[in-house]
């Protein structure tokens, strides 16, 4: 059984900014369940018998290879959506994070095609359908961060 096709899946998010307002983001490769070639935050399952945070750590470290520090945990989003043909459910727990622009580098080169660092205001394209949705619906708390005189 595959969690969000055969029963919905609980997933951690993470937006991790480099404390100057840009944005990491990764591209999504062929091997990727769905949304290939599309560019998303980091993320991944929470397993069973861990917290969310123990599972953004974990999730932050196989993903880029740093840790990070929570700033904002954002409330959590149901996603039922239908794209690759299938119907998709999530239960979504996203988190914005810093972490040390300098330790970030690609650890799961079977999923990240390539990363890039970005302002708010100008997202790489194609994005995940979720992203789209996340930045409308969280757009209050990345305010902050749309700034580029922060330093």
């Amino acid at each position: 059984m595959l969690p969000g096709l055969d029963y919905t899946g609980i997933s951690v998010v993470f937006y991790c900014h480099d404390g100057n307002n840009n944005f990491l983001f990764q591209k999504r490769s062929q091997h990727c369940r769905d949304q290939k070639g599309t560019w998303d935050c980091g993320g991944g399952k929470l397993e069973f018998g861990e917290s969310p945070q123990e599972a953004l750590m974990r999730e932050l470290k196989e993903e880029y290879g740093c840790s990070g520090q929570i700033e904002i945990i954002l409330p959590p989003i149901s996603f039922l959506e239908k794209f690759d043909q299938q119907d998709k459910h999530w239960i979504v727990l996203p988190h914005i994070v810093r972490v040390n622009r300098e330790e970030v580098k690609i650890c799961d080169e079977r999923s990240i095609e390539e990363i890039g660092w970005f302002k708010l205001a100008s997202l790489p394209q194609p994005l995940h359908i979720s992203i789209k949705k996340e930045l409308e619906l969280y757009g209050k708390y990345f305010d902050q961060y749309r700034s580029s005189n922060n330093s």
